[in-house]
């Protein structure tokens, strides 16, 4: 079954194993999520839970989310996520969703908003290749061929210079080193998408072996 929790990431730092290994780890800090509604596939078509991270000023929410989380008896969120598959009959409407639900040693997927990179050319963007930088050959780090002459026009998906980063990514079959259910703190090994104090959503793999 699918469990997950919303976060924010906090940072990098490094920690010792009991074998004296250093594991860089990020932080991710995750106060307790407020599930706000459940779907199920009478109502909905489909099986999930809806669960909001981080709460918001009133004055910066409207009618209708007001009346949303009013059954909850929470207030507004700033980040509301869905986690498909879970098992409802474990979840009620207005439950608080912890660290704990993970221990050390799960295997997760993290899904972020990666970092903006701002424009880029292809090289940096798509990993393509050079031209020769050779004295005279004038073409260094400028795209290839356009293609075929006959269309008149560039296809779609050509990978071209453009804007680069700020694109949802996940990151799959991260490790948690360890679970601070005190402070709502999740270590989880190596990095994760996103600058620091982004959204971060922490659900368990779905290809782990």
């Amino acid at each position: 079954m699918t469990k997950g929790i919303l976060g924010r990431k906090i940072g990098m730092t490094q920690v010792f194993a009991e074998n004296g290994d250093l594991i860089p780890v990020t932080v991710i800090e995750a106060s307790p999520n407020v599930v706000l509604q459940k779907k199920s596939v009478e109502t909905d078509g489909y099986e999930a839970i809806q669960v909001g991270f981080a709460d918001k000023r009133e004055k910066l929410s409207n009618k209708p989310e007001k009346g949303h989380v009013a059954k909850a008896n929470t207030a507004p969120k700033r980040f509301v996520r869905e986690f498909r598959g879970a098992d409802l009959e474990q979840y009620e409407v207005g439950q608080e969703v912890k660290v704990d639900i993970f221990t050390a040693g799960e295997i997760v997927d993290v899904t972020g908003v990666s970092k903006g990179k701002g424009f880029q050319g292809a090289i940096k963007r798509h990993g393509q290749s050079r031209g020769p930088m050779s004295h005279g050959s004038r073409y260094h780090r400028r795209p290839g061929s356009m293609g075929p002459v006959a269309p008149n026009r560039v296809f779609k998906n050509k990978l071209l210079p453009g804007r680069m980063g700020g694109e949802r990514v996940t990151v799959q079959n991260l490790e948690i080193v360890k679970v601070d259910a005190e402070r709502n703190l999740l270590l989880i090994k190596g990095n994760v998408p996103g600058p620091r104090k982004s959204l971060i959503t922490v659900k368990n793999a779905v290809k782990s072996k």
